[in-house]
């Protein structure tokens, strides 16, 4: 009699001792990723002028298409790694009244692409910068930041050579 009650006491503590080692540090946890993955190549390859059909084919599917405002599209990313801080992005595109991108704002902002870079063009998309918790810090003089702008500001570009047409007639 005495021994049966010891054990029944004895049951659920041992059961929760049991549930206490799932906790235990060192578990494996999943990584979490929830949205559009949104890479700063697809901010590079949006320009003005895009129809939305465009959009969709380098963006993908908008994860928000608000009802209040048709002319806005929203692609937002998370990620939580196992164990670690919630990371988030987003990107707001903005289309004029004849469905063409006229701008973006958000966590990434559009670079000057290979293309650009060799023609010496640039796009006149809008850009928003979102805001961000921290302001940017200014180039600190004799710093390697510093030397590394000077270079690129000094740096000549050299226009690319344009292949002679190829002669048609025999020979």
């Amino acid at each position: 009699m005495q021994n049966t009650k010891l054990m029944l006491t004895s049951l659920p503590l041992v059961g929760l001792l049991a549930l206490a080692g799932c906790t235990i540090p060192g578990v494996y946890k999943i990584d979490i990723q929830q949205g559009n993955v949104v890479t700063q190549d697809m901010i590079d390859q949006l320009r003005p002028g895009m129809t939305r059909r465009q959009v969709r084919f380098v963006m993908g599917s908008p994860l928000i298409t608000d009802t209040f405002h048709p002319d806005r599209w929203d692609y937002l990313y998370s990620i939580k790694p196992g164990g670690g801080q919630r990371l988030q992005e987003r990107v707001s595109l903005v289309f004029d009244t004849n469905d063409l991108l006229i701008g973006l704002a958000g966590d990434f902002l559009p670079g000057t692409t290979r293309e650009e870079e060799i023609m010496g063009g640039s796009g006149g998309t809008v850009i928003r910068k979102a805001p961000t918790e921290e302001a940017e810090e200014p180039i600190k003089p004799g710093s390697l930041l510093e030397e590394i702008q000077r270079e690129v500001d000094e740096a000549e570009s050299e226009p690319v050579p344009t292949p002679e047409p190829l002669d048609p007639s025999p020979q």
